[in-house]
C-alpha cells in the first residue's frame, strides 16, 4: 500500500519473537505466521517434512508457515508456503529485478526440498528453464526496464500452461508464485 496505509487496524497487536522449532509464545497463544528462511539449509532433505509437521502444528487456525531460503541481503530468495497440516501448498520465487541476470539465479537458494530436485526431470528446474527462456524471448522490452520484461515472462508462462499464481501487481515486484504440485518431487 502506499503511503502508509494498509488494510490492517491500526490498533492491531503485531509482535516478532525469536524461537526454535518449538515456537515458543507467551499464554498459549499461537502465531498466525511463522518466517523460517535459511533454516533448514543445514538438514537433509528427508527430515523436512517433520520439521515442517512441527512448526506448523503450533500455527493458529488458518495460519502458514513461509519456509525458504535467500541471499545474505534479501535480492533472491524462495519459499514454499506450508498449511497447519504440514502440507506445502505455494512455491515462490522472488528476485531483485534491477541487474537480474536470470532468474534461475534462484536455483542456489531453493529451499532444502527443493535444491536437489534442480535437475532434468524435475518440475522445478523445468520451471527455472521456461523462465530463463521467456527472460530471454523478452529481453527487447529491457529498454523500458527490467519490470517489463519480468511481466511479460511471467505472462508468457501462464500462456504456456504453467499455473501462476497471481497477477502484474505481484509479478511488478519480481514475484512469480505456483501452486505447490506444479514444482513438487516426482
Amino acid at each position: 500500500m502506499r503511503a502508509g496505509q494498509t488494510p490492517f487496524s491500526p490498533d492491531l497487536r503485531v509482535s516478532f519473537a525469536r524461537g526454535g522449532f518449538e515456537v515458543p509464545l507467551t499464554g498459549g497463544r499461537r502465531p498466525a505466521v511463522i518466517r523460517a528462511m535459511n533454516v533448514l539449509r543445514q538438514y537433509d532433505e528427508a527430515d523436512v517434512p517433520a520439521a515442517w509437521a512441527s512448526m506448523s502444528s503450533r500455527l493458529a487456525p488458518k495460519g502458514l508457515l513461509f519456509e525458504g531460503t535467500c541471499d545474505e541481503i534479501g535480492r533472491v530468495a524462495s519459499w514454499i508456503d506450508v498449511d497447519t497440516t504440514g502440507a506445502p501448498v505455494r512455491f515462490t520465487i522472488s528476485l531483485r529485478l534491477a541487474e537480474l541476470e536470470h532468474p534461475s539465479i534462484v536455483a542456489e537458494r531453493l529451499p532444502k526440498a527443493l535444491i536437489h530436485r534442480n535437475v532434468p526431470g524435475e518440475r522445478v528446474h523445468a520451471l527455472l528453464v521456461e523462465l530463463d527462456r521467456e527472460w530471454e524471448r523478452a529481453a527487447p522490452l529491457s529498454t523500458f526496464g527490467a519490470t517489463q520484461r519480468f511481466l511479460a515472462a511471467a505472462s508468457a508462462l501462464r500462456q504456456q500452461g504453467w499455473p501462476v499464481l497471481g497477477s502484474r501487481t505481484r509479478w511488478r515486484l519480481g514475484e512469480l508464485t505456483v501452486p505447490w504440485s506444479a514444482v513438487a518431487p516426482r
